[in-house]
């Protein structure tokens, strides 16, 4: 079974204190979901074309099915109305190859 892959790019983030607050909530649930971060932040990184130099987060889950389970789940929509609109981002769930 192919696993399944959270990527978001974060373009902008506009108000760092409720990111933060996003984030606790967003790993409870990621943890429940048994999600694994594979990478959080804007750490080392090269970008390409018209890639962008911000935070990168890539969270694996066992299949593509748990993936978008756990963000449908009741503890991951909670953190997104924390986040809001306090960043603008592209989330995508990918299945593996």
């Amino acid at each position: 079974m192919a696993k399944g892959y959270w990527v978001s790019v974060y373009r902008v983030v506009s108000d760092p204190e409720r990111l933060a607050a996003y984030d606790k909530l967003a790993a409870q649930a990621v943890r429940a979901a048994g999600g694994r971060v594979l990478s959080r932040g804007g750490g080392r990184m090269v970008v390409h074309e018209a890639g962008i130099a911000e935070r990168v987060v890539l969270i694996e889950f066992d299949s593509f099915e748990e993936a978008v389970a756990a963000y449908e789940s009741e503890a991951y929509q909670t953190a997104l109305v924390t986040l809001s609109d306090a960043v603008e981002r592209d989330f995508r769930i990918v299945e593996g190859a």
